[in-house]
């Protein structure tokens, strides 16, 4: 496992119950999670600080508890990067942490390359990955289908410094796109996917990324530059696992390109244990004379 280990600003404290206890900056947040399937004791004068309590539903969905008056956004750091933090209708706050242990991955690459790089992140969300990126000095073409998200990343990328940076804004079905790209000839030496597990599109049609993640890193493989550097799947679909995400980068990408596909879990620190609480896998190709770090 790779744990996003160099964070100040964020920290799980502990997690039992099918919860985490999470710092964001200065705010304690309690936030479901289905990997947490242990019921340790729960210290009540850790548990009993939190600031607010995300409660599902049983009918879908769910709600904030809040048990302190929370503003409505604050911002956290990594390294040089900040970030907008605002807890969503649907558990979330903005950002995922644990992929900070990815954003340092692209940036040792990006940095390690020695000339300029073009990376599309596909699936972008509120752009931690195209912040790392565009920090590290790469181009980014950044492509979410959300409106605002994309707004959102716009405001982190303001937030960090990086406002004059080459990014380029797309709001987009990410396959549409991609399939755009190719037909213009762009090309890119990097791509990011972060898919979701599940969806619907805007006429209802069905997302599942089992079905339909083969035919998406297909497709993606041939936006890919003649000299690429990496390609970078992840996800958090359970039947996903670090091996087939391997498999599956390596089928496809190998026989064409070359190189070498790595893959792992990647997770958050829990400091009341000594642990790390897994979050998801991450598969990646790199060229042959590429090294991860």
């Amino acid at each position: 496992m790779r744990p996003a280990a160099n964070w100040r600003d964020y920290q799980v404290l502990d997690c039992s119950g099918g919860e985490k206890l999470e710092r964001w900056g200065d705010k304690l947040l309690i936030r479901p999670d289905p990997q947490i399937i242990w019921n340790t004791p729960k210290d009540p004068a850790l548990w009993d600080r939190a600031d607010a309590r995300y409660l599902r539903s049983k009918t879908g969905g769910g709600r904030w508890e809040y048990r302190k008056k929370l503003p409505e956004s604050w911002q956290i750091r990594y390294r040089e990067l900040t970030f907008k933090i605002s807890p969503t209708g649907f558990k979330h706050t903005g950002l995922f942490p644990e992929q900070a242990a990815n954003w340092d991955l692209f940036d040792g690459l990006i940095r390690a390359a020695g000339r300029p790089v073009k990376v599309l992140n596909l699936f972008a969300y509120t752009g931690g990955a195209t912040l790392a990126c565009a920090a590290a000095g790469a181009s980014v073409c950044h492509v979410d289908a959300s409106k605002g998200m994309v707004a959102w990343s716009r405001e982190n990328t303001a937030l960090s410094g990086l406002g004059e940076r080459p990014i380029r804004w797309i709001v987009d079905d990410c396959e549409k796109f991609v399939a755009r790209e190719i037909r213009r000839g762009n090309r890119y030496d990097a791509v990011i996917m972060d898919p979701p597990s599940y969806g619907r599109g805007p006429g209802g049609e069905v997302w599942k990324l089992e079905d339909q993640i083969y035919d998406l890193v297909c497709l993606c493989e041939q936006v890919l530059s003649d000299d690429p550097l990496f390609f970078a799947l992840n996800s958090y679909t359970t039947g996903l696992s670090p091996s087939v995400m391997a498999h599956l980068l390596g089928a496809v990408l190998i026989p064409r390109r070359g190189g070498r596909v790595e893959a792992d879990e990647i997770g958050l620190p829990v400091q009341s244990t000594g642990l790390a609480l897994p979050c998801g896998n991450t598969a990646l190709w790199l060229r042959s004379n590429a090294e991860s770090v």
